[in-house]
């Protein structure tokens, strides 16, 4: 397991379309746990793969909460509801912004295993792993962000 460099604002990288994963190998498991390894070290609650610099479709989430999971190949197949989190981004370190996000998800992706799984996210966890799909997509969160700004102006 490693800590991977976390790759920040004005790299092409964050701006491209993640390509799927078509078979899921033991670097594959290798890489997932790097991302968590970098995630935590980096005290987040989640990171793409194109954050660290790899072009696949491959996210991890720990809210915290209880849910922990890696997501391949993930698909928002349903949504409803609607809610407004503050988010920030380990891409985008000191600033945050207001998102309006789907308050609750379901999502069908692949695990670890290579296995069909689906995920049914509401709340925090729903906010997590939007954010973390819109970045195989090459979309931060600053770009549906509100009131965007550096951290140090929300607390004025």
């Amino acid at each position: 397991m490693a800590i991977r460099r976390i790759r920040t604002e004005g790299e092409d990288i964050l701006r491209m379309h993640c390509k799927p994963v078509k078979e899921i190998t033991e670097s594959t498991r290798k890489l997932i746990d790097d991302m968590f390894d970098t995630m935590y070290s980096a005290n987040g609650v989640g990171l793409a793969a194109p954050q660290i610099g790899i072009l696949r479709r491959i996210a991890v989430v720990d809210d915290t909460q209880g849910n922990k999971v890696a997501l391949i190949n993930p698909v928002i197949t349903f949504s409803e509801g609607e809610q407004t989190c503050t988010e920030g981004c380990l891409s985008l370190p000191g600033y945050q912004g207001e998102v309006v996000r789907a308050k609750k998800i379901r999502i069908e992706s692949l695990n670890e295993k290579g296995e069909p799984v689906t995920i049914e996210a509401e709340d925090f966890f729903a906010v997590v792993c939007q954010h973390e799909i819109d970045h195989l997509d090459g979309v931060l969160y600053k770009d549906k962000a509100e009131n965007y700004r550096r951290q140090e102006e929300q607390q004025q």
